[in-house]
């Protein structure tokens, strides 16, 4: 599965119909909002940290890259390379469960 830009509502909308809904919803995210330009930055991250993986990706991986994302968005981080090295590190430590 490749994540899909199309619809940047399915990064902090878990109630759209985008590659994330069948995930549930979001961590400590039900209250957030971004500006589109944020939005547009998060994807980006998303897309590269998805195209960095071997396919197929699960919905389950990209619920947890753009967990991750939103986090540190939220926390203030808004450069979309320093995103996606965070989302796919914490990938990889968390690959242990």
């Amino acid at each position: 599965m490749r994540f899909q830009g199309s619809n940047p509502n399915a990064i902090h909308d878990p109630r759209s119909a985008g590659p994330l809904a069948e995930c549930g919803p979001m961590k400590d995210f039900s209250n957030a909002a971004f500006a589109p330009e944020t939005i547009k930055t998060m994807t980006t991250a998303l897309e590269a940290s998805v195209a960095a993986l071997p396919e197929p990706v699960s919905s389950h991986v990209v619920h947890r890259l753009a967990e991750t994302i939103l986090r540190e968005t939220k926390d203030g981080e808004h450069n979309p390379s320093v995103l996606q090295r965070l989302a796919l590190l914490e990938l990889q430590i968390g690959s242990g469960d």
